[in-house]
């Protein structure tokens, strides 16, 4: 068993993406989830997950809970060891510090020698009160584990602002991120984006160790993606993430009419123009979306859909199945939707 300490504001949204690296996740507390499994590789790609940690056990969100079940734990590790402590969004009042110093305490008295540059383990105590998902379940939670993966937080340095092509409205380096992950890349998966603007999710699926195609209207986007691909893909060693950097392709071309056979993708992503923003009349904007989420229907058997509408209807009648669809806030006047969309399935619950 394992616990994920979640990040972002959007729980729900942040289990989703971890499900492409652990199996089984399910909600004990704001920001902490349970899984049955981890693939470590991919925890360090995830935009939304912190860490993941193999569960010791959980009480109470108390320094002296937290003590009595590490005193009380079977303990199988020697070596030397480092604490880590976190009170999540600051949910319980509890003194990080202090819980650093007693756990650590308890483990030398144990065996272990304290080494806080470079551990033989750390000992994770995630501390969380609060509503699960504001559906009115209240959890007061302290999960202690053992360290075993954590994502590679490098978002900073690919902030839009700073790539060598950058639009305004270009996504944010963590959206793009997780939606890659959402949609499935990784080493020996295949990953289009028919409106690919700047890049963005694609620099984030190559880095991944997906092949990425990306096609737009626009040359001078075209242009500006080719200039960003070669800027952080096109590169012998392995990305952050400890994969080997993916593939990609970019060309001019209408989304509404690929030049692909079909299946010859796993999986498309795109942002939809947004109807305030976008030069495109409303009438060409819904033909434009349904035209490709049609041609996504069709070269792919998994999609995800970033927009500032719900586009849930013309997706269900381009004949794909709803998995999971999100509301992300952005400022007053702009609320992201995120649909998470699969072939063949019975439509899900939304999360």
């Amino acid at each position: 068993m394992y616990f994920l300490e979640l990040g972002g504001e959007d729980d729900a949204f942040a289990r989703c993406e971890s499900r492409q690296a652990a199996t089984g996740v399910r909600p004990i507390a704001p920001g902490l989830a349970l899984a049955n499994a981890i693939d470590p590789a991919k925890v360090r790609g995830l935009a939304y997950t912190h860490a993941a940690s193999t569960l010791l056990g959980r009480t109470d969100a108390s320094l002296e809970s937290a003590r009595i079940l590490l005193e009380a734990a079977r303990i199988d590790r020697t070596g030397s060891v480092a604490v880590r402590a976190t009170d999540i969004h600051g949910l319980t009042g509890v003194s990080t510090t202090q819980v650093e110093r007693e756990l650590g305490g308890v483990l030398v008295d144990r065996g272990f020698s304290v080494d806080l540059e470079e551990p033989d383990h750390v000992l994770r105590a995630a501390f969380s009160s609060g509503e699960i998902d504001g559906d009115g379940d209240h959890a007061d939670v302290c999960a202690i584990g053992w360290l075993e993966a954590e994502s590679v937080r490098d978002f900073g340095s690919r902030a839009p602002t700073d790539k060598p092509f950058f639009q305004p409205g270009s996504m944010d380096t963590l959206l793009a991120r997780a939606v890659a992950n959402l949609a499935g890349a990784e080493p020996g998966r295949t990953v289009l984006d028919p409106m690919c603007g700047t890049g963005g999710v694609l620099v984030e699926a190559g880095l991944l160790g997906a092949d990425v195609i990306g096609t737009d209207a626009q040359a001078k986007m075209v242009a500006g993606t080719r200039t960003n691909l070669e800027h952080f893909l096109a590169v012998d060693s392995p990305s952050p993430t400890g994969v080997s950097r993916g593939a990609w392709h970019v060309a001019r071309g209408d989304g509404t009419r690929l030049p692909l056979r079909s299946n010859a993708v796993d999986a498309v992503v795109f942002d939809a123009p947004y109807g305030r923003q976008s030069k495109v009349e409303t009438h060409r904007l819904e033909e434009l979306v349904s035209g490709a989420l049609a041609e996504a229907r069709r070269v792919a058997d998994r999609a995800v859909v970033v927009a500032d509408r719900h586009w849930r209807t013309e997706a269900l009648e381009a004949g794909w199945s709803l998995e999971a669809a999100f509301e992300r806030r952005v400022h007053r006047s702009l609320t992201r939707y995120v649909l998470v969309l699969t072939d063949g399935l019975e439509e899900r619950p939304i999360e």
